[in-house]
């Protein structure tokens, strides 16, 4: 049993030898794959003398896989940071909206004075009236017929008496309506003008207008101080010009009331 014992130390001393031989061996680095064969070749009765006398290094922990991939995968699959949007230009706010001045009212052109304003009867009546007067009721047709001609008397920038004549010769001719079926032959409007004496055209006479101015621009000079048959007569040559006298105090009065009315 002694002998056994002795054997193995001795067994022990040589492979120490060798050991220390293949040490030596691999710290060069030309005899690096011998060195690795007799390590191999060393085997497991290299390992009890290794572990007591010099320890090995010990080799760092691996990495763990799982933590590797991991951090791998999160800097290889991580979407890159998407730059910032560049920031909207914000729209400047609309000024506000200066408010509206006031504009000025324009002053309305006055409406012109009425010339006759204030009139007497006796500027509608400067001769007086001669014989026994008429009168007759008259419509809203009759007044608006008896106001067309006042203002185209007015218009023709003629006196008050002119006006008055023509109403009493209509109101002697047609009652002061506007006649549009001929009478007396062909005659029309207001006035019983006759288109065939050269008055104008039917449908000219039959304009209550266009019928008052033909007869007040026939008037003769000096119209002023006739008397008001003698002033019609002179215009419409009837065969009986002192019918148009018995009108005149009504015209004046009808004159009167429509040139009150117009201010």
């Amino acid at each position: 049993m002694f002998t056994n014992r002795v054997r193995e130390i001795r067994n022990t001393v040589a492979n120490h030898n060798r050991y220390r031989a293949i040490r030596k061996t691999i710290s060069n680095p030309h005899y690096y794959p011998a060195a690795a064969l007799a390590i191999a070749a060393v085997g497991v009765g290299v390992a009890p003398v290794t572990a007591s006398a010099h320890s090995a290094p010990a080799k760092p922990a691996a990495v763990s896989t799982a933590h590797a991939g991991s951090t791998a995968d999160a800097h290889s699959t991580a979407p890159a940071a998407k730059p910032a949007a560049p920031a909207k230009a914000q729209t400047p706010a609309p000024a506000p909206a200066k408010p509206e001045q006031a504009k000025p009212e324009q002053a309305k052109p006055a409406a012109p004075a009425n010339p006759w304003a204030g009139t007497s009867l006796t500027q509608l009546e400067p001769t007086g009236t001669v014989g026994g007067q008429s009168s007759i009721p008259l419509d809203s047709a009759q007044w608006q017929n008896a106001t067309t001609i006042v203002d185209t008397a007015q218009n023709l920038h003629l006196s008050p008496y002119a006006a008055t004549i023509a109403v009493a010769t209509s109101m002697q001719e047609s009652k002061l309506q506007n006649l549009t079926v001929a009478v007396d032959h062909d005659s029309l409007g207001l006035f019983q003008q006759r288109p065939s004496t050269g008055w104008g055209s039917p449908s000219e006479l039959e304009n209550p207008s266009y019928a008052a101015n033909a007869f007040l621009t026939s008037l003769p000079q000096g119209y002023q101080s006739m008397q008001l048959d003698n002033a019609a007569q002179s215009v419409q040559r009837s065969f009986d010009g002192y019918l148009y006298a018995q009108w005149q105090d009504q015209a004046a009065h009808v004159v009167q009331t429509i040139v009150n009315s117009n201010g």
